[in-house]
């Protein structure tokens, strides 16, 4: 099962034994069809207000406090009483309850005519005293106070909100007073003050957490959401409008989080709109909507969200089922995710930070869908990862299971499946690095099953995401969250709103084009590498240096234990090249987007940035290490790898080829490390392919261990002669000197002769070239040193690092190649 609920109140087990100490028996019928016993709100503090009958048929409303464990009595009506709802202040001296006097069979009777339905009470409880009515009328009415900001002190102000089944809402004012053995009693005697909040809604739902109160009203063909903000020390105000073309049955009102009276909901469930509202701490904001279908066994729901102007129709067509066990869709706010369940048929979570890309939702069915303590849709989600079984009277914190996405991950057949499991696990468990490890090895176990995306990829990018962007605000808008830009999603609803505010504005338009996008990192990296030698001491090249050595710098201080892995250990000009313009591009990005940060702020959140990269890399390469039991002989070139070698060879080839999709920085090592296993694993002929073409990149000390290690049997001169023949003319002058052979003494030759000429260009001598002593009578070869020599006297030497490597190298050279051709001694 995908989603893990953990109780956190149950009534038969956190009520029920506490009644039964009281000797209440009536209230221990908790059976199916049992009314006696159930809950009936959720105030904000985490008190669960119930009801049950006591022994004589009289009705009590108790309450359990889910920090200390305990329940309290809080009142007795002397009648049996259906409570609909109830409600308890924040200080806990006034208890607001709204209730039906009598059944349809009751008023038939020729007594009860002429008496309401339907009676709200105010009740004074600190302690019992006085009761005032509020409504006695023949509509329903829900009842539920407000609450201030945590931590304040007691106020003598409450303030009621009255939700009427007439629909409207009104909010009283109720001020009290102390009086002598702190008896609490409401000071004003006559009217109290009240305000009308809304009218004419056909649905509401009540935000306890954030106290807001969310609402429709019909317009037409179409409908309205509205929310009002109730503020701890002011009035309230609205603070949204949205239009939605979701057609509403202005019948009956449908009223979620108002209190549970699951009874009258059932009623009301069938004839009002299945529809909840749910809001993150990321700035979410989803409406989630089930509609009516007019073919049977098909469901149809709707995600709208608001903050990102996208909305989506899901259609699942379900099995063969009686049509007794069809019910609603249930809704779940799990923050990063809504789900949408169907008991026995379906669970679907969906990301709501990144609706565009439907490949970041999970739609399950099966066994995976399965959720044991929850085969009723009698469901709340009074606040995130938490829901109510109002048919049950059970809380419960739900979260999704690591243990079961990780099994999911390991089993999804399809792309898309295998790419939300793995977002969603990185998104919820990026602090564990259990659950990282097993990640890590199942990437490596399935580089060529992901056909749609690269897993490396997605990895690093989505890794970086969740690791960064919680620390600074808006970060999350600038920073890249997927490799995928392209995935076919779904379109934005043209029309759909006719007003958004500032952020969705903002979003919908600029967003796309504010994440940072390595295009002018790649074009720039390019460009310098190509550059001479000389243009690489400037103070730009000397700047982008030293972002380099800061992120290093910085990386060192997060792991000081020995390294597994032997990396880091060496310099890598290109790497460095491409981590330092990476530092100075990223901080360019984010200064332009995030001014009101400060510089120091951005210069430590990019070299984090980078960091965490490198080092997201080596844990890659740390896990498949361990995992595969490798160890420093891969630097030994006198034996061929093994098995376990050759497969980390290729995880490696799939990193390097993730990096350049990406243009990402490796760490310094790499390389060598990816050649040394190159070198051990793979034929000479597969070798040199990937050497050409660029997946394995001659470092200076591999090929440096290389030419030194290797003795030069007739192989191994073919693959050094293979390897020098290749080398970049800097890195050839640096390491060619290591191989101690005729054929490397003839190579270096004809390249100094080369380059030597190449300098000399075009320029014509003027004067006889001077002769010198020689002790060879060979007039071509004495001409050329000659003229070699009068080069050099002239500043052009381009080996001035090797002042072995001269005219009288070549004239030396020369003669042993020559001789060795026509098979005679040179002395």
């Amino acid at each position: 099962m995908l989603l893990r609920l953990v109780p956190e109140f149950e009534l038969r087990r956190d009520v029920v034994p506490w009644l039964a100490e009281r000797g209440c028996a009536a209230a221990l019928d908790t059976s199916e069809n049992s009314s006696a016993l159930y809950v009936v709100n959720v105030e904000r503090n985490g008190k669960i207000i119930y009801t049950w009958k006591g022994n004589q048929r009289n009705t009590h409303i108790g309450l359990y406090d889910l920090q200390t464990k305990q329940n309290e009595h809080l009142y007795m009506f002397e009648k049996n009483l259906h409570i609909i709802s109830c409600s308890i202040n924040n200080e806990r001296t006034l208890l607001a309850v709204s209730f039906c006097q009598y059944t349809e069979e009751e008023r038939a009777s020729q007594i009860l005519q002429s008496v309401s339905k339907y009676l709200t009470l105010l009740i004074e409880i600190h302690p019992i005293n006085n009761v005032r009515v509020l409504k006695a009328v023949d509509s329903c009415v829900r009842v539920q106070f407000l609450y201030p900001v945590e931590g304040r002190n007691a106020s003598r102000e409450s303030r009621l909100l009255l939700v009427s089944e007439d629909k409207y809402i009104e909010q009283f004012d109720i001020y009290v007073v102390a009086e002598e053995d702190h008896k609490v009693v409401i000071q004003n005697s006559g009217q109290l003050p009240r305000a009308k909040v809304v009218d004419d809604l056909v649905w509401a739902q009540w935000d306890m957490m954030e106290q807001r109160l969310f609402y429709i009203v019909p317009k037409g063909s179409k409908s309205t959401l509205k929310c009002i903000q109730f503020y701890p020390d002011e009035n309230f105000n609205s603070i949204l409008e949205s239009h939605l073309d979701i057609a509403v049955n202005d019948t009956q009102l449908k009223l979620v989080n108002f209190g549970y009276d699951y009874c009258q909901d059932q009623d009301v469930a069938s004839k009002s709109l299945n529809l909840q509202v749910f809001t993150s701490k990321a700035g979410g904001l989803c409406v989630c909507c089930s509609l009516v279908s007019d073919i049977p066994h098909e469901i149809i729901y709707s995600i709208y969200f608001l903050h990102k102007g996208y909305n989506k129709t899901f259609t699942v067509s379900l099995e063969r089922t009686e049509s007794h066990q069809l019910k609603e869709v249930a809704f779940m706010n799990l923050d990063y995710y809504v789900a949408a369940y169907l008991p026995g048929q379906f669970l679907h979570l969906l990301n709501i930070q990144h609706p565009d890309l439907l490949c970041y939702s999970l739609f399950l069915t099966g066994e995976n869908a399965r959720i044991d303590t929850l085969q009723k849709c009698s469901i709340r989600s009074p606040w995130v990862s938490a829901v109510l079984d109002c048919d049950a009277g059970s809380l419960y914190d739900v979260s999704i299971s690591d243990s079961a996405l990780l099994q999911f991950l390991q089993k999804s057949k399809q792309d898309c499946e295998r790419l939300a499991a793995l977002h969603c696990a990185l998104l919820y468990f990026h602090h564990s690095e259990g659950l990282e490890m097993q990640i890590i090895r199942w990437i490596s176990e399935n580089l060529s099953t992901c056909h749609s995306f690269d897993p490396i990829q997605e990895f690093i990018i989505a890794s970086l995401h969740c690791r960064m962007c919680p620390e600074t605000q808006n970060l999350d808008k600038l920073l890249p969250y997927t490799s995928l830009h392209d995935w076919i999603g779904f379109q934005n609803s043209k029309g759909f709103w006719e007003k958004l505010n500032s952020n969705l504005e903002s979003v919908k338009y600029a967003e796309p084009h504010l994440h940072y996008h390595s295009k002018m990192l790649r074009r720039e990296w390019h460009n310098l590498s190509e550059e001479r030698e000389e243009r690489r001491s400037t103070a730009y090249l000397r700047n982008i240096f030293e972002n380099a050595k800061k992120v290093l710098s910085h990386l060192d201080t997060w792991d000081s234990e020995a390294r597994l892995v032997p990396l880091f250990e060496e310099e890598d000009y290109q790497q460095q090249l491409l981590m330092g313009l990476m530092v100075a591009q990223l901080k360019d990005h984010l200064m332009r987007h995030l001014q009101y940060v400060g510089k120091k702020k951005i210069d430590q959140i990019v070299l984090d940035y980078v960091a965490n990269l490198l080092n997201l890399v080596h844990r890659i390469m740390k896990e498949v290490w361990r995992r595969y039991q490798l160890h420093s002989c891969v630097f030994c070139f006198d034996e061929r790898g093994s098995a376990a070698e050759f497969a980390v060879f290729h995880i490696m080839s799939r990193i390097l080829e993730a990096a350049n999709g990406m243009c990402m920085p490796l760490p310094p090592g790499f390389h060598t490390l990816h050649l040394g296993l190159g070198v051990r694993c793979l034929p000479l002929h597969t070798l040199l392919h990937y050497i050409d073409n660029g997946v394995l990149q001659l470092t200076e000390t591999c090929v440096r261990k290389l030419l030194k290690d290797l003795d030069d049997t007739e192989q191994n001169e073919k693959l050094k002669f293979s390897i020098v023949m290749r080398l970049p003319e800097a890195l050839g002058q640096k390491v060619r000197q290591y191989w101690n052979h005729p054929i490397n003494a003839n190579l270096i030759a004809r390249k100094y002769v080369k380059l030597l000429l190449e300098k000399l260009g075009n320029r014509q001598y003027s004067r006889p070239i001077p002769e010198r002593l020689s002790p060879v009578e060979f007039l071509p070869l004495n001409y050329l040193t000659n003229m070699l020599a009068e080069i050099e006297n002239q500043g052009m030497h381009p080996y001035e690092k090797q002042d072995h490597v001269n005219a009288r190298f070549v004239e030396e050279t020369a003669l042993k190649h020559t001789m060795t051709l026509l098979d005679l001694k040179y002395s």
